[in-house]
């Protein structure tokens, strides 16, 4: 990866290479890259979705997700071929949440994936049934089987990034840069709650962009662009001037951010809509077997 540039390291990310972007592992193990784009896709779904299950912040379910997407990035990452989207995810979730004040046990991410992949569940993904996920109950078998292949999964993940899981997410810095515009008062209006809520969720919504934002796009171009395009939808007036720039931000690249942004989610509707009856295959069984069906 691109390591961080002259800007301070504590508000940037490593960025991926032209070569990590043109190749991956699972490209290379024969998966089409419409395939691995549903499964990153799904992989990210069920990520998002353990982390509220597991009570997690989303800043940390973001820095999850992010390492995530960084794990099957290039050549030299890995493979769905051989490490599942589902595995991948829980020592994921489990790392970031480790990484944090707040850190889960093995037991309850074990119990949340059990959940998460039970048939009723998966059907009807990413809105489960009714149920409470903490009666949930891991056979005690099943759990030192389940605790074990995610330890083995975290340890994979950290090899393969060199142990760097350092995850800088936008969203405090975008809550800082609009009291910095001066639309975020101390005393917060109606339309400055709608302004700070909508460049959050266009944050979050960037999470799962095709684009893979987060890997090729440092945290402060991306809070001036949910900023930016927040800003014209709720008709809240910026600075006349070239604003952004003061962020380091350039006209060209907020400009394909904003489409970038815009875009999202006709994208994942699309995605939703290509796997009608059916579940996106999620662990390497799965994806085995959907590329024999392809074949």
């Amino acid at each position: 990866m691109i390591p961080e540039g002259e800007t301070l390291s504590s508000l940037s990310n490593p960025l991926a290479t032209v070569e990590q972007l043109s190749n991956s592992s699972s490209s290379l193990d024969g998966v089409p890259p419409s395939l691995e784009s549903s499964i990153r896709f799904a992989g990210l779904q069920i990520t998002q979705a353990a982390g509220i299950l597991l009570r997690i912040p989303q800043e940390i379910i973001a820095q999850a997700m992010v390492i995530f997407t960084r794990f099957y990035l290039g050549p030299e990452g890995g493979s769905v071929r051989k490490n599942g989207a589902k595995d991948v995810s829980a020592a994921s979730i489990y790392i970031a949440a480790k990484l944090s004040a707040d850190p889960r046990t093995t037991r309850s991410v074990c119990n949340v994936y059990a959940y998460l992949m039970s048939a009723p569940t998966r059907q009807a993904f990413p809105d489960p049934p009714p149920h409470d996920p903490e009666s949930y109950f891991l056979p005690e078998g099943s759990y030192h089987s389940a605790r074990a292949l995610l330890l083995q999964t975290e340890t994979i993940i950290l090899r393969t990034l060199s142990f760097n899981t350092k995850v800088v997410v936008p969203h405090h810095l975008a809550l800082t840069y609009l009291q910095t515009l001066g639309v975020l008062p101390t005393v917060p209006s109606s339309t400055s709650r709608n302004l700070a809520s909508r460049t959050l969720g266009y944050l979050n919504l960037a999470l799962f962009s095709p684009q893979l934002l987060y890997i090729t796009h440092q945290p402060t171009s991306l809070a001036v662009a949910a900023i930016y395009l927040t800003a014209r939808e709720v008709e809240v007036k910026l600075p006349s001037n070239e604003w952004w720039e003061v962020f380091d931000v350039d006209r060209e690249e907020l400009g394909f951010l904003v489409v970038a942004l815009q875009s999202c989610e006709g994208w994942i509707r699309a995605e939703k809509e290509r796997w009608p009856g059916k579940s996106c295959p999620v662990t390497v069984d799965e994806v085995n077997l959907e590329i024999k069906d392809i074949d």
